[in-house]
């Protein structure tokens, strides 16, 4: 089976589309789920126009809304009545062809809940024999695949798919402090994957989290950055209950430790450091002592005071804390850095004219001593365009597709 999704984004409603293998669209309905079956390794998931949607759990890893729609692994059948779900088994019946069921990305999200709920149930009783040595914690998916190639086996990594130096903290890893946040996101930053999407990753990653088994050390990756910092306190947190040891491995000081005198760049995050960087950091430090606990209450307590802001900016400077915890700044905090850039560029021009955003926030980045997420700054791009600062040409779908240009008079920010 075939199944396609087609998004808010692209036409103004949130739909999935399940398909037959043939890709015939003989009917349309709707498919909001209102009653649920487990029949493992199949679940059945009863519709508001009497469709089932039957879906066959084929592996033990959490599943996003992407998985169940390319998967193949969901099939569609009629039933007479909802007294007859009750009773329904889909092997004494065969699979509808020719309809595309309609169903916004919140009945996807249930489905994907009710997949991972049952999915996580599987795992429990084989995490003993399925042991890791270690567990390692770390922000952005691309630092984890970086510790999947260069750490040894048996392992487990987590990297948690979120950007901490910005949106608002409050009330995580609560359910209203996490659709707060998202909606923040939603509503102002132009990630490349779909928001539904991203929320997916994060709850996953939240059940990866507390599927970790007592006794196996837990290290958390994390470098002098906002992001990561700010990440290190909610990892903290969520593993507060946890009796592991846990170990820190601060790559911007093992980079200035083993490796700087030769290379003589500086990293800032560990997303920037190569997988044969990260193995020799952990062959090097592994045997390092755990955090006590006086530690871990220090850190919970940080925790604790950010997750009661509703600011949506965090910065790091200098490889330091400021006055011992990470410093909140303004919104607008690199506004003015924007416009000082785009009066650099257009100095250099003929006549002033509309420069990509892409490339006027690669240089901004560039230019910086410090990690400024390339999202976040384009967000300020495009509050710039509705104050009246700058002119738009172009459609600001992402920074590659439009570019912008001082006006001839601005107000001072």
């Amino acid at each position: 089976m075939k199944v396609s999704f087609f998004t808010e984004e692209a036409f103004f409603l949130q739909t999935l589309i399940i398909k037959t293998l043939y890709g015939n669209i003989m009917e349309k309905k709707r498919g909001v789920p209102i009653n649920i079956r487990v029949n493992y390794p199949f679940i059945y998931f009863l519709t508001e126009e009497n469709i089932v949607l039957v879906y066959q759990i084929r592996a033990e890893e959490y599943v996003t809304g992407t998985d169940l729609i390319e998967s193949g692994n969901m099939e569609t059948y009629d039933v007479a009545s909802p007294e007859d779900f009750e009773s329904f088994i889909h092997t004494d019946s065969k699979p509808v062809e020719g309809r595309s069921i309609f169903m916004n990305h919140r009945d996807l999200d249930r489905i994907a809940d009710e997949v991972n709920g049952q999915i996580q149930k599987i795992r429990q009783p084989k995490k003993a024999e399925n042991q890791a040595n270690t567990v390692h914690l770390v922000t952005s998916e691309s630092a984890a695949g970086s510790l999947r190639v260069g750490l040894a086996q048996p392992k487990t990594v987590i990297g948690f798919p979120d950007a901490f130096s910005i949106g608002p903290l409050w009330r995580l890893p609560e359910k209203a402090g996490l659709d707060f946040r998202i909606e923040w996101l939603f509503n102002n930053i132009n990630f490349e994957e779909e928001t539904a999407e991203y929320e997916r990753k994060i709850k996953n990653a939240l059940l990866q989290i507390d599927d970790i088994e007592p006794a196996v050390p837990i290290y958390i990756w994390y470098g002098n950055n906002a992001e990561e910092q700010t990440a290190l306190r909610f990892y903290l947190w969520l593993l507060r209950d946890k009796t592991n040891d846990i170990c820190l491995m601060n790559t911007t000081e093992l980079y200035e430790k083993y490796i700087a005198a030769e290379d003589g760049s500086a990293y800032f995050h560990t997303g920037l450091l190569d997988s044969k960087m990260l193995k020799q950091f952990f062959e090097n430090e592994k045997k390092n002592l755990p955090l006590s606990e006086e530690e871990k209450i220090h850190f919970h307590r940080e925790w604790a005071v950010l997750s009661e802001t509703e600011e949506v900016l965090r910065i790091w400077r200098n490889g330091q804390i400021q006055n011992g915890q990470i410093q909140t700044v303004s919104e607008s905090h690199f506004d003015s850095l924007i416009i000082a850039k785009l009066e650099e560029r257009h100095q250099k021009q003929t006549s002033k004219d509309f420069i990509l955003v892409a490339q006027l926030i690669g240089e901004i980045v560039a230019g910086l001593d410090e990690l400024v997420h390339h999202f976040y700054l384009e967000y300020r791009v495009r509050e710039l365009l509705y104050n009246g600062t700058l002119e738009i040409r172009g459609v600001p779908k992402s920074m590659r597709h439009y570019g912008v240009k001082l006006r001839n008079h601005i107000n001072n920010l």
